[in-house]
């Protein structure tokens, strides 16, 4: 996979004729500011293809990045904003679940971006719990590992190793230093 080829195809809501294509989903989940944007940006090499907002909770709907015609990074909105309305936050987890539960993509690798500072919270755990269920494949991607010491790094692997079980996939990772990229792109 050379990512020459990338483009944003489109946003969406709801069902969609987008979800009927033939492609492998890549799925970006987290909650919002875990750094989500900047880790697509990092992962495929570009500045600005995915917008990261400075207010939390901006994107609103589910976005498709078509990589070299063959798949698709797809960017869920953000979780958990706390200054979000419940009402909200509740239709933004309806998107997400509807998503991974109803939409019938069948092809999906489920990325969970994580920030090392705030650990998993509940919603990361249900979703874990879900895609566990579905036999479906997770990675959990620690993200802004480059914002601690060693020994905080060394208590985040150990702890978040303990909490999810050792059948997970986790990548530490930094999308300000790209540390973790390579790691990534191997599961590619």
């Amino acid at each position: 996979m050379n990512f020459n080829n990338i483009k944003f195809r489109k946003g969406i809501r709801g069902s969609d004729d987008i979800l009927l294509e033939d492609k492998k989903h890549i799925a970006f989940y987290g909650r919002s500011n875990v750094g989500k944007s900047s880790s697509i940006n990092t992962i495929l090499g570009r500045n600005n293809l995915v917008r990261s907002s400075a207010t939390p909770g901006k994107t609103r709907e589910i976005n498709f990045f078509e990589i070299d015609e063959t798949i698709f990074f797809v960017d869920l909105p953000g979780y958990g904003y706390a200054r979000m309305s419940k009402v909200e936050r509740e239709k933004l987890r309806k998107l997400i679940l509807w998503y991974v539960i109803f939409s019938d993509v069948k092809l999906r690798l489920n990325i969970i971006v994580i920030d090392a500072r705030r650990g998993l919270n509940d919603f990361d755990k249900e979703l874990i719990n879900i895609f566990r269920e579905q036999g479906e494949d997770i990675v959990l991607l620690i993200n802004k590992m480059d914002k601690l010491n060693q020994k905080e790094k060394s208590k985040v692997e150990k702890d978040i190793k303990k909490e999810v079980g050792a059948d997970l996939k986790i990548i530490f990772f930094s999308a300000k230093n790209g540390k973790g990229k390579e790691e990534f792109l191997e599961l590619l």
